[in-house]
């Protein structure tokens, strides 16, 4: 019994001492999650940049909610702008417009449920 023991204890040891010095590959920690606080998108006009370097504060089962929330509504406005201002350089605004007011009917709808 102290034999098998003693031969346990040498297994352990030694996959330790080669995990130290790193003759048995471990797959390293994940970075940890950044604990600066949550900085919004910038005013203006949001560029891949921006949304490259976004971050939001992790929480027990994920992220804030409403940071989420939030710049989600902001990259809808953003994403409505840019369709106006297409519809209105293709001379398209009254289809883009009929189309405008069923939107926002509809957000208003599912707002007030």
């Amino acid at each position: 019994m102290i034999a098998l023991l003693l031969a346990l204890l040498v297994v352990v040891v030694g996959l330790a001492v080669a995990i130290a010095i790193g003759r048995i590959p471990v797959t390293g920690m994940d970075d940890a999650p950044s604990t600066s606080p949550f900085d919004p998108l910038p005013e203006g006009q949001v560029t891949d940049d921006d949304l490259q370097r976004l971050r939001f504060d992790q929480t027990l089962r994920g992220y804030r909610m409403s940071q989420v929330d939030a710049t989600l509504d902001r990259l809808r406005d953003e994403l409505r702008d840019k369709d106006r201002e297409i519809a209105r350089l293709r001379g398209d605004v009254d289809t883009y417009a009929e189309r405008d007011y069923a939107e926002r009917d509809a957000d208003a709808y599912s707002e007030d449920t």
